[in-house]
């Protein structure tokens, strides 16, 4: 299992969970986000998905929406977490 500080929580929306793993630095902007025992990967610039275990096609929309309206903000913490 992660520890808080290799897998910091960088936004809760409802029921998910939206995360950054602390050793995946070197690959482009992107969450994780959890439900349960569902998980996707998103790249953030531009949202869009990279890999999904266990959401459905109408859960998946419901994500992306949640995370182009917060792209500008994670998008920040982003940056502020890994740099440039």
């Amino acid at each position: 299992m992660w520890d808080n500080e290799s897998v910091p929580t960088v936004l809760r929306s409802g029921p998910y969970r939206i995360y950054f793993h602390s050793h995946e630095p070197n690959e482009p902007p992107h969450v994780h986000v959890d439900r349960d025992e569902q998980s996707a990967k998103f790249w953030l610039n531009p949202v869009a998905l990279v890999r999904n275990l266990g959401f459905s096609p109408v859960e998946l929309r419901r994500i992306q929406r949640i995370l182009k309206e917060n792209e500008e903000t994670l998008m920040e913490k982003w940056h502020e977490q890994f740099g440039n």
